[in-house]
């Protein structure tokens, strides 16, 4: 019995936010384009993303400045953002139907804060771009000859082209179908493939204070990180409690230095839950509050005092208070006591945690492999890599999923104008 064989002009694995973007674009551009998804349907990790409500890009319109946060990846990056950048992401999407909106740090959202809106507008656009898509489509093989793309075997099927995309993502969220697929391939090929870890990530602690605010964001904290006692760095934004530690955008853009701090030594954290008042005007503040309640119980009146929904977990770090104390038996020392405690949480960070909870993992290609000003591989003709698997560190703030778009968008482009040799625009 013959195996089945099947032609495509392009093959876009993995059915993720840079893969459908990619197999969009060039089914747009007239490609004839197959996209193959492990999983039962498209963007399952997109759907997930942002807690929900999916980061869609950071309306940072600065190109210089936007890929700044890319660190030693930038000048990489440049020829792909001016084919595809920030101000094109916001219309692309509001020319598929979905409007968005600037939040804080200029963070861009759906207007309808739904992570499954978003997924559900690209599956929309790859279906209406007229891609052929192969769900529950494990791929066993991809196929070459002379350094040169011929095909791909998935599912006992051959299907010739001349142009793989490989958008199968990194290894967060490996119950998604990120699973490290395309690293392996990748290095089978002879690509450099740098090790993945845990990049964007909650931390974990050992104090159980922290753990009991479970589901408790604070939005204006300071954290100040130190290793071995001495102080390294520190960064101000939101915190959010979890049942194994600490999250939150302040938090998971800490995480990478936190993973270089833990090389030497203990860490150790302190948090400021009044960053912009200092100790003597906080002392003031807190004298009001007790002159106006002398005859209450401390553990009934700290809650005018220590942040919202906080007080419970707080006023047993401070020595020498008894939660029955009444407040005007409370001595000067131990006032400045609650003052310092409050302008200094402790914390002890035992790791960072594990590519089930990162938002974005390192690791992959290395850039220098890669023509970013088509996304194709240096070693291979007719092979595109793209988003998750390239290895360039981010921040969370949307520039993980503008790094999708925009890799993908080029990709998609690319493949069908290579097999074409003309020039097509947006």
């Amino acid at each position: 019995m013959s195996k089945k064989i099947e032609q495509f002009d392009v093959v876009v694995i993995g059915g993720g936010a840079s893969g459908m973007m990619a197999a969009g674009r060039a089914a747009e551009c007239g490609a004839r384009v197959l996209l193959l998804e492990k999983n039962k349907r498209l963007g399952e990790k997109l759907r997930i993303t942002g807690d929900g409500r999916c980061n869609i890009t950071n309306a940072e319109y600065d190109t210089h400045k936007f890929l700044d946060i890319f660190g030693s990846s930038r000048h990489f990056l440049f020829s792909s953002f001016s084919q595809f950048g920030v101000k094109d992401t916001f219309t692309f999407f509001e020319s598929h139907g979905l409007p968005l909106v600037i939040q804080a740090r200029l963070r861009v959202f759906p207007k309808t804060e739904r992570a499954e809106d978003v997924a559900e507008a690209m599956v929309n656009y790859v279906k209406k771009s007229g891609v052929t898509i192969k769900y529950s489509a494990q791929v066993s093989k991809i196929l070459s000859e002379k350094n040169t793309i011929t095909g791909v075997i998935a599912g006992g099927v051959e299907y010739k082209t001349s142009s793989i995309i490989l958008s199968t993502g990194g290894i967060s969220h490996p119950e998604t179908g990120s699973t490290g697929d395309g690293f392996r391939w990748l290095k089978d090929m002879g690509h450099t493939i740098k090790p993945s870890t845990p990049d964007v990530v909650p931390l974990s602690v050992a104090d159980e204070w922290v753990k009991s605010l479970s589901g408790v964001d604070l939005s204006f904290m300071k954290i100040t990180f130190f290793v071995n006692g001495k102080k390294s760095f520190s960064k101000t934004g939101k915190i959010l409690f979890t049942h194994f530690g600490l999250s939150g955008p302040l938090i998971l853009n800490s995480a990478r230095l936190v993973r270089d701090l833990m090389q030497g030594g203990t860490v150790t954290a302190a948090i400021d839950a009044f960053p912009d008042t200092d100790l003597g005007s906080l002392e003031k503040q807190i004298i009001t509050v007790f002159d106006a309640n002398k005859n209450k119980d401390i553990k009934n009146l700290f809650k005018e005092i220590a942040p919202k929904g906080t007080s419970e977990a707080i006023l047993p770090l401070i020595p020498g208070l008894a939660p029955d104390t009444k407040v005007h038996s409370i001595s000067k020392e131990v006032r400045k006591e609650i003052v310092r405690i409050l302008k200094a949480l402790p914390v002890t960070i035992t790791g960072l945690m594990g590519f089930d909870r990162a938002v974005v993992s390192d690791g992959g290609v290395i850039m220098e492999e890669i023509d970013t000003r088509t996304m194709e591989s240096k070693l291979y003709k007719g092979l595109y890599v793209t988003g998750d698997l390239l290895h360039i560190n981010r921040q969370s703030g949307g520039y993980s999923l503008q790094l999708c778009w925009t890799t993908g968008f080029v990709a998609g482009e690319h493949a069908y104008k290579s097999k074409q040799g003309d020039v097509l625009t947006k």
